[in-house]
C-alpha cells in the first residue's frame, strides 16, 4: 500500500483547513468590480456599446413620461384629436426605439456574461494545474468543483443579467429624479427627502445578504465534497450497509445549506418589503401633495401626470435596485470564493530562468541530505497557523546515488517514506532542506514540467481516465498512432483483453476505469509506461494488481523496458527485489541498509526480519536463505 501521507488526510482535517482558506482575507480586502473589470477589458468595446443601448433604452422609456404630459395636455384636455393622434404614433416610436435598444443590450449582456465565465473559469482551471497534489490533500476535490462550477455560474447570471438590470435601473432613477425637478422642483425635493429612508435598507441587509450568501456557497460546497467522496466509494458505502449514515449525514449537511439560505431569504424578503413599502409611501405622500398643487393651479394636470409617470418609474427601479442587490452581494460572495482559488499561492517555485536539461538525459538521481516533513507544506496554506508545532520529518537526511541504467528497489514498512521518495523526485513537494540533481543538475532550478517529462510512473493504484483504451494508454505521449499504442499494450500483454472488447481500442472504460478488473487496470497503466519511453522509472509494485501468470508476462515487458532505464521500484515481494542491482532498505525515512539480497540476508537484521514477514511468498522462510541465484532461476520459471 502507498505510505504517501499527504494523499491519506482524513476528511476533518480537510474541512479544517477549508475553513481557514475561507477566513482567509485577502480575497475580501480585494475589490471585487476591478476583478471583474480586467476579465470585461478584451471586450471593451462591446461594453461600451451596451451601455451605449442601455442609456437609449432608458433614456427612450423617461421620455415616454413627455408623451403622457403632452396626451393629457394637448389631447384630453384639449379636446384635439388629430394632436392626439400625433402624440400615439410618437409614443409608439419611442417604444420601438427602446424595444430596440433593450435587444442590443440584452444580447451584449448575456454574451458579456457567459464569455466572462468562460474566462474566469479557464483561468482558474489554469492555475489549479500548477497547485501541488499537496494543495489537494488539504482541500476537497468537491469543495473546489463547487467553486468552479456554482459560483461562476452565479457570476455568469450577474453580469449577464443582474448587473444590467442595475445599471438600468440607476439609470432610470437618475434621468427620473432630474425630468421630475423640470416638472417640479417642490414635489421632487419632497421625493429625496423618502430617498435615504429607502437607500438605508439597502445598504444594511445588502451586506447581511452578502455575508450569508458567502456561507450559504460554503456549506453547499461541503455538500458537493460529501455527495463527490460517497458516489466515487459507491461500493464500500454499500458493501458496509453505510446508507443510512451517509443519508443522515447527507440530512445534515442540507439542514445547515437550509438554515444559512433561510437567513438570507429572511434578510432579501425585508429588505424588498422596505423598499416597496417606503417607494409606495413616498408616491402617495407626493401625489396628495401634488392633487392639492394642481386644484390650486399650481401645475397642470398634465405635469402632475407626467410627475407621477416618472415617480412609478423610479419607484419600480429602486424595487429592481433591492431585489437585484441580492443577487449581487450573492455574486460577491461567490467572487470572493473564486478569487480565493486564483490567488491561492503555488506551492512549487518556478526560477525565473530555468535551467535545460542535456538532449539526451542519462537519468543519474543524487539525492543529497534532504530532510521533508509535510508540516511545511500545510504551514504553506494555512499561513501562520500552528507554527510553534514540531514538524513531523517523513524523510530524515537520506543521501543517495543512483547511476544511469541502475535498477534500484526500495523495502521498508508502510510509513517508511517510500512513495513520498518518488513525489520529492519528481517535485511535488518542496524540501526542507538539501537537494535532488538529475544529470548533476539541481531540480529546483528545472521548469517542473520539464522535470516530470523524464519519469515514467506507474503507480499500486492505477489511474484510469473516463476516456477510451487509446487515449488511456497515449496519455503521456498525445503523439503516438495507433499502431504505437497497440505495441506497447502487446508489450503490456494488455492487447488480448482489449482485443475482446466489441470496439477495441475505441472501447470507453468509464470513470476510473469501472469496466476494467485490477490487474486490467494495471496492464493499461504499464503500456502508457511503455508507451511513455522516459529515462526514469518509478514502479510503485507495478505487479501486485496481477495473477500469476500475468505477472510474469507482465514482468517480462518490465524486464525489456528496463533495459537502458534507470528504474526504481517500490517493492513488497521478494521477486521484485531479487533481479535489482541494489536493494535500499529504509526506516522511518531513513536509509538504514543498501545491498543485494543475499549481501543485506547477511548483514541487516531489518531486511531479514521484512524478507520473512513480507517478502516472501508461500515458499516459506527457508527461501530467504537460498543463493540469489537459485531465487532468480526459481522467479523465472
Amino acid at each position: 500500500m502507498s505510505d504517501s501521507t499527504a494523499s491519506a488526510q482524513p476528511l476533518a482535517d480537510k474541512a479544517a483547513t477549508a475553513d481557514k482558506i475561507h477566513s482567509s482575507p485577502s480575497a475580501k480586502q480585494r475589490a471585487i468590480l476591478p476583478w471583474i473589470g480586467a476579465f470585461l477589458r478584451p471586450y471593451r468595446w462591446r461594453v461600451v456599446a451596451a451601455i451605449v443601448f442601455l442609456f437609449i433604452g432608458s433614456l427612450a422609456w423617461l421620455s415616454l413620461g413627455q408623451g403622457v404630459r403632452l396626451m393629457v395636455d394637448e389631447g384630453f384636455l384639449a379636446d384635439n384629436g388629430a394632436r392626439l393622434n400625433e402624440i400615439i404614433l410618437l409614443v409608439i416610436a419611442i417604444t420601438a426605439l427602446s424595444s430596440s435598444a433593450i435587444f442590443c443590450r440584452f444580447y451584449l449582456m448575456t454574451w458579456l456574461g457567459e464569455r466572462v465565465s468562460a474566462d474566469i473559469r479557464l483561468q482558474v482551471y489554469d492555475h489549479l494545474l500548477k497547485l501541488s497534489p499537496g494543495f489537494y490533500a488539504k482541500l476537497r476535490t468537491g469543495e473546489v468543483i463547487s467553486r468552479f462550477t456554482a459560483d461562476s455560474t452565479l457570476l455568469q447570471s450577474v453580469v449577464g443579467q443582474s448587473l444590467s438590470m442595475a445599471l438600468r435601473a440607476s439609470v432610470t432613477v437618475i434621468g427620473g429624479i432630474t425630468m421630475m425637478a423640470f416638472t417640479s422642483l417642490k414635489m421632487t425635493g419632497l421625493v429625496l427627502l423618502a430617498v435615504p429612508m429607502v437607500l438605508g435598507p439597502i445598504f444594511f441587509f445588502g451586506r447581511k445578504v452578502r455575508d450569508l450568501s458567502r456561507k450559504s456557497q460554503d456549506k453547499m460546497g461541503d455538500l458537493g465534497a460529501y455527495v463527490d467522496e460517497t458516489l466515487h466509494e459507491i461500493h464500500t458505502v454499500q458493501a458496509y450497509s453505510h446508507e443510512d449514515k451517509d443519508r443522515e449525514l447527507f440530512n445534515d449537511r442540507i439542514e445547515a445549506i437550509m438554515s444559512a439560505a433561510s437567513g438570507r431569504i429572511k434578510y432579501r424578503s425585508i429588505l424588498i418589503a422596505l423598499v416597496m413599502f417606503l417607494s409606495i409611501l413616498a408616491i402617495a405622500l407626493v401625489t396628495w401633495v401634488g392633487a392639492h398643487d394642481v386644484m390650486s393651479g399650481n401645475i397642470s394636470g398634465g405635469e402632475l401626470s407626467a410627475f407621477m409617470f416618472y415617480a412609478v418609474m423610479v419607484a419600480g427601479s429602486v424595487a429592481t435596485i433591492s431585489e437585484v442587490i441580492g443577487e449581487i452581494q450573492r455574486a460577491a460572495g461567490a467572487t470572493e470564493r473564486l478569487i480565493e482559488l486564483v490567488e491561492t499561492p503555488i506551492d512549487i517555485p518556478v526560477v525565473a530562468q530555468p535551467a535545460a536539461l542535456p538532449a539526451k538525459v542519462r537519468g543519474e538521481l543524487q539525492v543529497q541530505q534532504i530532510n521533508f516533513s509535510y508540516n511545511n507544506m500545510q504551514h504553506a496554506l494555512e499561513g501562520s497557523a500552528d507554527q510553534g508545532r514540531p514538524p513531523s520529518r517523513v524523510i530524515h537526511d537520506l543521501s543517495l546515488h543512483i547511476t544511469p541504467g541502475e535498477r534500484v528497489a526500495l523495502v521498508g514498512a508502510s510509513g517508511a517514506g517510500k512513495s513520498t521518495l518518488f513525489e520529492l523526485l519528481q517535485r511535488f513537494y518542496v524540501l526542507d532542506s538539501g537537494h535532488i540533481a538529475l544529470d548533476g543538475i539541481d531540480i529546483a532550478t528545472l521548469c517542473p514540467q520539464t522535470l516530470r517529462q523524464q519519469y515514467a510512473l506507474v503507480p499500486q493504484e492505477s489511474v484510469i481516465f473516463a476516456t477510451s483504451v487509446l487515449e488511456n494508454v497515449r496519455y503521456g505521449r498525445l503523439d503516438a498512432s495507433e499502431e504505437q499504442v497497440k505495441q506497447a499494450c502487446v508489450a503490456a500483454r494488455a492487447d488480448e483483453f482489449i482485443t475482446e472488447f466489441s470496439d477495441g481500442y475505441q472501447t470507453y472504460l468509464g470513470e476510473r476505469g469501472v469496466r476494467l478488473s485490477g490487474g486490467q487496470k494495471q496492464r493499461i497503466a504499464i503500456a502508457r509506461a511503455i508507451l511513455a519511453d522516459r529515462p526514469i522509472l518509478l514502479l510503485d509494485e507495478a505487479t501486485s494488481a496481477l495473477d500469476a501468470v500475468s505477472e510474469l508476462k507482465v514482468k517480462q515487458a518490465l524486464d525489456t523496458l528496463m533495459v537502458g532505464k534507470t528504474t526504481l521500484i517500490i517493492a513488497h515481494r521478494l521477486a521484485t527485489v531479487i533481479n535489482a542491482d541494489r536493494i535500499l532498505v529504509m526506516d522511518k525515512g531513513q536509509l538504514v541498509a543498501s545491498g543485494t539480497h543475499q549481501e543485506l540476508m547477511q548483514s541487516s537484521s531489518l531486511y531479514r526480519e521484512f524478507a520473512s514477514l513480507q517478502l516472501l511468498t508461500d515458499d516459506g522462510d527457508q527461501l530467504a536463505n537460498k543463493p540469489a541465484d537459485d531465487l532468480a532461476e526459481k522467479n523465472v520459471s
